[in-house]
């Protein structure tokens, strides 16, 4: 069943038909954003429960915590998923008057229309087979990195919405189709936000620091975890001012923009991890956690 937005509403209200009890006591269910892509985080929000509901959002169990007005669940859309309708399914337990119930709806998902470009970087980056020292570097990264994506799910540490960590251009937004060198092809999981060697670098909300590492191909990398099975990344900086283990505020200083890894020039590479997929930054900044407004949106490099 499919329920169009409300007015004046930025996302999808889905109500439980319970017409024996009075509005204000029927659970609701809203989904942010009203209408995704795939790659997209999705923010899903029950309201008017005292119990911890389950669900799934297509096939992709939710895992619920609580909040102020009920509880919430942050999930996300494979990259690969085919656009059309996502039915999400939200099992509401008893309580008081309410019996057991189920809360359904449809989440409409649009083609991406991903870009793509070329982009050149050093042969040693493109090679099929690196050399026995580099392979031992990069299969100890992936097990740094698989070591800090593995916190426990508990609730977010973070109470305000999202912000980014730093304020310029975007030179490359999440999904670009990328060729290396004419010959190796991927896709870009992050978000590239212009800056010079030595500029600022904030923590886009609060968490802990699960990661501060020189990897091969990210460089200088910093990982911080937000609870609610959520990770912000920030690769090829030219210093890390945190250490593992550091609990960061929103707006803290991570360390400085540089050129480590594989890279064209300085940037900073802003990734967003959510129930163990990478997600688009810039729809995390527009999810609405606390009911603050958005955030200001950076400016995106011409084509």
């Amino acid at each position: 069943m499919h329920i169009a937005p409300l007015r004046r509403l930025p996302f999808l209200l889905l109500a439980l038909g319970l017409s024996a009890l009075a509005a204000e006591e029927r659970p609701l269910l809203s989904l942010q954003p009203a209408v995704a892509r795939p790659g997209d985080p999705v923010l899903v929000t029950v309201r008017g429960l005292t119990q911890v509901p389950t669900g799934t959002l297509g096939e992709r169990p939710l895992r619920f915590y609580p909040t102020r007005e009920g509880f919430q669940a942050l999930s996300g859309l494979p990259v690969e998923l085919t656009p059309g309708p996502v039915p999400v399914k939200v099992s509401v337990p008893a309580q008081g008057l309410i019996a057991p119930a189920e809360l359904t709806g449809t989440l409409d998902v649009v083609a991406a229309g991903w870009p793509s470009r070329t982009l050149k970087v050093a042969n040693k980056f493109t090679v099929k087979k690196p050399e026995p020292a580099v392979q031992a570097r990069m299969e100890a990264d992936r097990a740094a990195f698989a070591a800090a994506f593995a916190q426990a799910f508990v609730a977010p540490v973070f109470k305000e919405n999202f912000a980014w960590p730093r304020q310029d251009s975007i030179t490359a937004p999440y999904g670009d189709l990328r060729t290396y060198n004419g010959k190796k092809q991927s896709q870009h999981y992050g978000t590239d936000i212009r800056g010079a060697t030595g500029t600022p670098v904030y923590a886009a909300n609060a968490g802990t620091v699960v990661m501060s590492r020189d990897a091969y191909a990210s460089g200088n990398t910093v990982l911080v975890h937000h609870g609610a099975g959520l990770y912000t990344a920030y690769f090829h900086l030219s210093a890390m001012d945190v250490k593992d283990g550091d609990r960061v505020e929103r707006g803290q200083l991570l360390g400085k923009v540089g050129a480590t890894g594989r890279v064209t020039g300085p940037h900073l590479h802003w990734g967003v991890k959510v129930d163990d997929m990478w997600v688009d930054g810039e729809t995390l900044l527009k999810l609405d956690f606390t009911g603050e407004p958005a955030p200001a949106v950076t400016q995106r490099d011409k084509e």
